[in-house]
């Protein structure tokens, strides 16, 4: 059970609702916070001022007044009309951590929504129904408005939502759940939609892949260097604690930890004199990529207990400001997007150095009989795709900006492309880190003298569904089946007592 207070929600307890279907509740404290905010909404309706999405249009519609009898409608409208995204639906992780944000910074009492839209999301959470969110739609300014425009259609039982891969009415599902479709009042549907939450509940469940696949990746290069007959030298505490980087230290530490009790790295470390970039680096390039994954936790963070929508109730008044820009959390999946290409981009690099006998020393593809079998020759080709593609990816989406609402929204921040380009990175990273298991795996076979006890046990779980390669095969199955080791708890342990333990957010 996650208790949500609207003030300390962390990137772990996202990941726990939206992938593990913990439940939630809300705080008592932020229930007084919720009707405190609400009854301010109530008082400048009955008092008859003017207040912009309570009782006027939106965007460039701010000047159009809106009567008593219509307020209510304008909020069913404003859904309705912004339920306009486009393309394949986000995944049930994606969208279950968008609308656990989405509570969180309504329940911190500057939103004014009624009791009724929270009760809805706890109710959808708790039932654990998925939404259909269509992924494209969102500039990430004014929030995120169509996402999160059709996460409230389907509570309000207009949508769809997804049941085992299927799109069902809305009506339907939450009939069968028994749950009530929510019913908006006064400002409920534009406090719904205008906040960052897509962008922010994307990125908390990247960031936590992220996270996983940093630590696989250092079980990954670890079993390469082990293959490459690396020196550890240049992965002493007091080399790099010459540069006053803490990631690299941490890695470095990391990597001696895995590596340790490797008669091969040590006998390697006493008379080879360094090694190439790809495994020298790797403190450092490793290290500046969890330095650029904590400091997106620590930014993500900070968004995911905000208010982020508009206008604000602040003050026993109703403020207009502009917390609903996605540019914070736009530029950190930019940032680590382009963190986690370029860890690609060395993998790759280290893949290519195995495969290649005048660079490794191992028979050339890692296989006896080369020549007759092509061995892991094509593999390396598949990572180099990936690694393309990702570079084209990482291109930033928050340097662009397209006005939208007639220019009264004259400067967006395109986080929502931005999140979505992340997920797909993140995805691409996973097949290259288990290429680079196959083959490190694999060049192991070559290598005579003893091994850490890590790695062995690492390598022992691969060789399970990945046997030894002595002829040509279909290798896409033992990537595949790589992936799936590297997804299992018994692996994520696995690596996690090797030494590859990074503190969770």
């Amino acid at each position: 059970m996650v208790d949500l207070d609207g003030e300390s929600l962390t990137i772990d307890q996202v990941i726990g609702v939206s992938s593990r279907f913990e439940e939630v509740r809300i705080d008592e404290r932020a229930w007084e916070s919720v009707l405190r905010s609400r009854k301010t909404i109530d008082e400048i309706i009955a008092s008859g001022r003017i207040a912009y999405g309570v009782n006027t249009g939106f965007g460039s519609l701010l000047n159009v007044k809106i009567g008593p009898g219509q307020a209510v409608q304008l909020q069913e409208n404003l859904i309705r009309s912004h339920s306009s995204g486009v393309g394949n639906p986000l995944s049930q992780e994606h969208v279950r951590a968008i609308m656990l944000v989405r509570l969180n910074s309504l329940i911190r009492g500057f939103s004014g929504v009624s009791q009724g839209v929270v009760e809805s999301l706890v109710a959808t959470l708790n039932s654990g129904l998925y939404p259909k969110v269509p992924e494209y739609g969102s500039v990430g300014a004014s929030g995120d408005l169509a996402p999160l425009a059709h996460i409230a259609l389907s509570l309000m039982g207009e949508g769809k939502f997804i049941v085992n891969g299927s799109e069902v009415y809305a009506s339907d599902v939450l009939s069968a759940a028994d749950i009530k479709p929510m019913q908006l009042r006064e400002k409920d549907g534009v406090a719904f939609i205008n906040g960052t939450s897509a962008i922010s509940g994307i990125l908390a469940v990247e960031i936590g892949k992220a996270t996983r696949l940093l630590e696989e990746s250092l079980a990954a290069a670890s079993m390469s260097m082990e293959a490459l007959r690396a020196t550890l030298r240049a992965f002493s505490d007091s080399a790099v604690a010459t540069r006053k980087h803490q990631g690299q230290r941490v890695i470095a530490r990391m990597i001696r930890e895995i590596l340790d009790g490797s008669r091969n790295i040590e006998k390697h470390s006493s008379t080879k004199v360094q090694d190439a970039y790809t495994v020298r680096c790797i403190p450092q390039v490793y290290g500046a990529v969890l330095d650029t994954v904590n400091y997106s936790s620590l930014v993500l963070s900070d968004e995911i207990n905000s208010t982020t929508d508009n206008p604000i109730v602040v003050d026993d008044d109703v403020i207009s400001a502009g917390n609903f820009h996605g540019e914070p959390v736009a530029f950190i999946c930019d940032f680590l997007s382009i963190a986690l290409t370029d860890l690609g981009n060395m993998i790759e690099r280290r893949i290519a150095r195995l495969v290649d006998d005048k660079l490794s020393g191992l028979p050339p593809f890692l296989i006896a009989g080369s020549g007759l079998n092509s061995g892991l020759m094509i593999p390396q080709y598949t990572a180099a795709a990936l690694c393309n593609m990702n570079k084209v990816l990482s291109f930033p989406s928050s340097a662009d900006t397209i006005p939208t609402s007639a220019n009264q929204e004259d400067h967006v921040s395109m986080g929502m492309n931005a999140a979505l380009k992340l997920s797909r990175i993140v995805e691409n990273l996973e097949r290259i880190i288990a290429i680079e298991f196959l083959v490190a795996n694999q060049g192991l076979y070559f290598i005579d003298d003893e091994i850490s006890p890590a790695v062995v046990e690492l390598s022992g779980m691969i060789r399970k569904l990945v046997p030894r390669i002595e002829s040509d095969r279909p290798f896409s199955n033992d990537i595949e089946n790589i992936i799936r080791i590297m997804r299992s708890e018994e692996f994520r342990d696995a690596v996690k007592r090797s030494g590859a333990n990074l503190v969770p957010w």
